[in-house]
């Protein structure tokens, strides 16, 4: 597993030349830090894009696990009447989806978020599958726990703020980061709602560099640097791979503090469904 990342990160840091003559390689003839200095030296783009990145990915998975909790724990409910019929409508929509043309015209012309931040958000924020995990693993909690608040005279947002939310915590956080990985690497979405440059995230621009550097080197932010760089020695290979690092970089930090949630809280999710 910690090869290939290796790989990536060494061939991001090796000298074009190198590339081309001795392709990939480990031990690379000659380092070169010209990929980054060419982003880094005008990172208004690249800041730009983060920044978009960071707030759909954050704010995007709190409101997501808001709406996944409260789903998870109603359907979770031996009281409630409806409990069967609902399942399975939340099940139905993960077998049938209605196409991307009524897709673009729900978020267009009814919504109207096209060319909005929340384009980005909305379309991901409630997942059949999360709401059905999360209904897994509140089903584990004892129902004698909310009848005995309910005796105290807690009401039912308390019970859920107070009482299982805190018992869902491994749910929560396993979720939560599966929720967080999505909203990071979304980049389709964007494809469809945004022509603002403004508004595009960091996945969106790291796709458009990958299919065509044209649209790194035709951007004014960069116009600049082209002026320092021979366009014949430009590090086409390497740039790709340093952009691929830029974008994954931050979540490879995240991972590592949720993994201990992940067993705990996707197999006793799974335990009942």
């Amino acid at each position: 597993m910690l090869v290939p990342l290796a790989l990536v990160v060494i061939v991001s840091l090796t000298d074009e030349n190198s590339i081309l003559h001795h392709g990939y390689r480990m031990i690379p003839d000659k380092f070169s830090f010209a990929a980054y200095e060419y982003f880094f030296k005008s990172p208004d783009a690249i800041l730009r894009a983060y920044g978009v990145t960071i707030f759909v990915a954050v704010v995007g998975t709190i409101l997501s696990l808001i709406l996944t909790a409260s789903m998870g724990y109603t359907l979770s409910r031996r009281d409630y009447g409806l409990v069967r019929p609902t399942s399975f409508y939340v099940f139905f929509t993960m077998l049938f989806g209605g196409g991307l043309v009524p897709f673009y015209i729900l978020v267009t012309q009814y919504l109207h978020l096209k060319d909005t931040i929340w384009a980005l958000i909305v379309p991901g924020m409630l997942s059949p599958f999360y709401v059905l995990i999360m209904k897994g693993f509140m089903s584990k909690i004892p129902f004698e726990i909310i009848e005995s608040a309910k005796v105290e005279g807690a009401r039912e947002w308390r019970i859920f703020a107070q009482l299982i939310l805190p018992l869902s915590k491994p749910s929560l956080a396993t979720l939560g980061l599966f929720i967080m990985f999505n909203y990071w690497n979304e980049w389709f979405n964007a494809l469809l709602f945004i022509d603002n440059e403004r508004l595009v995230p960091l996945q969106l621009l790291l796709v458009r560099t990958m299919n065509s550097l044209d649209f790194i080197t035709s951007r004014p932010e960069f116009a600049l640097v082209m002026s320092n760089f021979n366009l014949a020695n430009f590090p086409k290979t390497a740039a790709k791979f340093a952009i691929a690092i830029m974008s994954a970089g931050p979540m490879l930090l995240v991972f590592p503090f949720f993994q201990r949630f992940f067993v705990k809280g996707l197999t006793v999710g799974a335990i009942k469904g």
